[in-house]
């Protein structure tokens, strides 16, 4: 997930598509109470034009390819998803990253689409996504330069979905300039979803400080998914992608969706996390309990359930308890537990809490549903 470039490192997408408004429309920070009533406004207005209700899912060219794209890379991942059917389970938009422009603008001021790598335009191309009934996402900064520095800091030609950076700025609040995007995508004559990037927190595990803020309406991102780009066991990328499914992150995929491996495919194809992630209850899962190298997630679904996370960080096999005091059951509930990457419903009723061993950089996923 990290990007070259040191503004780029270890960097954490943040969509707070709500607060940004509220700042862009000078609610004061020194009235909480106001601005809580505002917030839930604006929440109101947002969830109305159908954008951001459960996390976007897709893939974005960043993780697997960095500057080495084309819109023929483009084009074949959109069939990809299509023919893999990933588009199917949810993984819908299609995000270019930076390194898609050229170094100037064009006469207009706009940013033209580089003339060796995107010769027939970024409308083309989003016209060519949409008729496979995909989205289109596009990359762009709020500073002078992107985070690459091959590009300016945008025509929106088609586009579903903006990733702003904020590289090479001048130091002036993201807080000032952000919010002028906002203002801009209000004005653009259709839905654009507005992915945010500043480098806020380093790592997934410092993304469920946020978690208060992700609602439907706005999500916190901790970037896109490495899972099929090598340096990790398939264990690491379960908990990789288990970890993004239950703290509500976008899921972007950052593979080569044109190669990949039945390993992967049974990763993020995974319709049971996936569920989690898209739950319409919409709450980010928090780290309930921390002893040593052993994390106990959760978080509350639709329907009175509770999704599990049981992370094992160390290298050894360990044993795990998860009580119902600290994941929002009542204590005295009997309660039914379906292991979402077993996909079987444990024979076993649990009361008080649930106890299970998960090996070495593993973890086992949970929804668990009071039955009495």
């Amino acid at each position: 997930m990290e990007k070259d470039g040191g503004d780029r490192d270890n960097a954490a997408l943040v969509t707070l598509i709500v607060m940004l408004l509220i700042m862009a429309m000078g609610v004061s920070s020194a009235s909480s109470a106001s601005a809580a009533a505002a917030s839930s406004q604006l929440r109101r207005n947002l969830l109305a034009n159908g954008l951001g209700l459960t996390p976007p899912m897709g893939w974005n060219s960043w993780n697997h390819f960095h500057c080495k794209i084309d819109e023929k890379v483009i084009k074949a991942t959109a069939d990809a998803l299509v023919s893999t059917g990933l588009s199917k389970l949810g993984y819908t938009y299609v995000n270019i990253d930076d390194c898609w422009a050229e170094i100037s603008r064009d006469h207009e001021g706009n940013l033209a689409p580089n003339k060796s790598t995107f010769p027939s335009g970024i409308k083309a191309l989003a016209d060519y996504v949409h008729s496979k009934g995909l989205k289109l996402g596009i990359y762009a900064d709020a500073g002078y330069f992107t985070c690459s520095k091959t590009m300016p800091a945008l025509s929106l030609q088609g586009i579903d979905y903006l990733k702003y950076d904020n590289c090479y700025n001048d130091e002036s609040k993201p807080t000032v300039r952000f919010p002028v995007m906002t203002r801009a995508l209000m004005k653009a004559g259709r839905p654009i979803f507005y992915s945010l990037c500043e480098c806020m927190v380093s790592r997934a595990d410092m993304n469920e400080v946020y978690a208060e803020f992700a609602r439907p309406g706005g999500w916190n991102d901790p970037d896109m998914l490495e899972v099929g780009n090598g340096g990790m066991t398939k264990n690491e990328y379960i908990v990789h992608f288990s970890m993004w499914a239950i703290s509500k992150a976008p899921l972007l995929l950052g593979c080569n969706v044109g190669n990949i491996t039945k390993e992967t495919m049974e990763i993020i194809a995974n319709k049971e996390v996936i569920s989690v992630n898209q739950d319409r209850l919409g709450v980010q899962a928090k780290k309930v309990r921390l002893q040593g190298n052993r994390e106990v997630w959760a978080g509350p679904l639709s329907g009175y359930r509770v999704a599990l996370l049981l992370v094992n960080r160390s290298r050894k096999r360990d044993s795990f308890t998860a009580h119902w005091d600290d994941i929002g059951i009542p204590t005295n509930s009997v309660v039914e537990a379906r292991d979402l990457w077993e996909h079987k419903t444990l024979k076993a009723r649990f009361v008080g809490n649930l106890t299970a061993t998960v090996d070495s950089h593993a973890c086992k996923m949970y929804v668990l549903k009071p039955v009495g």
